[in-house]
Parts: structure tokens; sequence; C-alpha cells
């Protein structure tokens, strides 16, 4: 894998000096970004446990990445950090190397339902670099705004596949879906994710769920990012099909074209402008 990257020119983070050895081995001349670790104790996905070395144990060869740990909440996080990259680029000077990379990485929030939002983010970003990188820096910035575009981009549908009642005092019922934890929704487990299915029904006053029936419809908004992409297939797990969709002007914008519009679609590229969803928010 080393030498295949080595080949189209990748380059490659690295955080230990057991991980230095094993690239210069494969690849002495490879090109490699130092990861550093982040005070990311209050983000929702902590990567620094696992991933970034310690000011104290750094040394680079072309540049620092770092990550503030996906759904960060505190920006003093990245402050810090870029504090911490100037104090490693300053070391790197010292002893002949210059480094001119510094790769921000992701977890960009892309949705308003965030405690700290991404143009919030980015202010506190471009303040500490005009602080620790004056103008006059040779300094080539990358980031990774994955989450950020496609947070956004994907609804997911839901069927009831069978139900069942409880036999406690309390009437409860168990709904059978046709996807799962292992599936779609590993977002709950490991992204911390909280769902809020768009129902077939209107909801109870007090916001249970309404009783539901075999074939009822559920849907669930922002399903995009570390979802379907990391689904088990295990014992042959199916992951959902995938449509896209879009409004017809927004189409016709995209694909200008003559004639009638709807009959030169093909099934699931464009529906009516006056489409009206019949799914009440829970």
């Amino acid at each position: 894998m080393v030498k295949t990257l080595a080949a189209i020119g990748t380059m490659m983070t690295f955080d230990h000096e057991a991980e230095l050895m094993k690239v210069a081995t494969a690849h002495p001349k490879a090109k490699l970004v130092l990861q550093i670790a982040t005070d990311d104790f209050k983000a929702v996905c902590c990567l620094s446990v696992k991933f970034g070395a310690t000011l104290k144990s750094s040394r680079l060869l072309l540049g620092v990445s770092f990550h503030a740990g996906s759904g960060c909440t505190n920006p003093e996080t990245f402050v810090q950090t870029i504090s911490d990259t100037c104090c490693i680029f300053d070391k790197g000077a010292d002893v002949g190397f210059n480094m001119y990379l510094l790769d921000i990485s992701g977890g960009f929030p892309g949705s308003e339902d965030v405690k700290l939002k991404f143009e919030e983010i980015i202010s506190v970003i471009n303040l500490a670099l005009d602080k620790y990188f004056p103008s006059d820096s040779v300094l080539r910035i990358i980031v990774e705004p994955s989450r950020y575009y496609i947070a956004l981009a994907w609804m997911l549908t839901e069927q009831t596949g069978s139900d069942d009642e409880d036999e406690s005092s309390e009437q409860t019922f168990m709904y059978y879906v046709n996807d799962e934890v292992y599936g779609s929704f590993n977002c709950i487990l490991y992204d911390h994710a909280h769902m809020k299915p768009l129902m077939q029904k209107r909801p109870k006053p007090i916001c249970d769920l309404p009783k539901m029936h075999v074939s009822d419809w559920m849907l669930f908004e922002n399903m995009s990012a570390y979802t379907v992409a990391i689904a088990s297939i295990f014992k042959r797990l199916q992951r959902p099909t995938i449509y896209y969709v879009m409004l017809g002007p927004t189409w016709q914008l995209m694909h200008p074209m003559s004639g009638s519009l709807l009959g030169a679609c093909f099934p699931s590229a464009c529906v009516s402008a006056s489409l009206s969803l019949s799914l009440m928010n829970k």
C-alpha cells in the first residue's frame, strides 16, 4: 500500500516513531505529515485518545496535521492546536526542516442543530492563523470538510416489517424495521447521533410514537455522513438502495432541456416542484 501511494505522489500522516520507520523501509523518500494530538475532550468523538503525537515526542519531515475531534464544541481547541503547530514548525526550523503544510483535517458540522456552528469555527481558525502564521509565512493549508458538505444530503426511509404488542401492564409495542444499528444506524453507537423520525401519521400530544401498522413509513433526515458508508454486510446484511432525487426546477438549471421536463426525466431523477410530503414531524 505504501509503495502504491508513493507511486501516485500521495502524502501520508504518522504519529509515532515506529510508523515512521515502517514507511521509511518501504519508501525512503516519502512525503510525511506529522499528526499531533489535540485537547479534544469536549468533542463528540475524541480522536486524540488514539491518534496524534504529543509536543514532547514530535519529529516531522514536511508539515503538521491535527484533528480537533468530530463535533468539536470548544473553539479554543483549534487555537491551542494551531499554537502548538507553530511551536513544532519553529522546532523543525531549528534542526533544518522547513515545514510549509498544515492539515486541519475535518469534523466540521454540516447542520444547524449543533453547539458550535461552522462559521464560528472558521472565524476562530482564521484569527489563530493570523496570530501564529502571519501573511508573509509560506504556509499551505488543507482541510477535510467531508461531513460539512454531505451531512444534509440524504434522508433515510424506513418501513415497518412487523409489530409485536408487549404483554406488560402498560400498552407498548415493538416495531421491526428494515435497517438497524449494524447498518445505517451505526451512527447512534459510534457517532452519538440522535434520531428524530418524521412520521406518516400525526404523533400523540405527549410526543409518543403513534400506533403504527405493517408497511407504514418513517423518514430520518440528515442521514448522510458516516451511515451507509460504514454499514456492515456481516451475515449478508443488505445496505439500503440509494435513489437520487431533486426538484424539477433544480434539474432544469443543471440540465437545460426543451419540451416537457417530467417527460424527459428518468425514474427518481426529479420530482415536481409542488411535491408535498404527508409526513409529520415527531
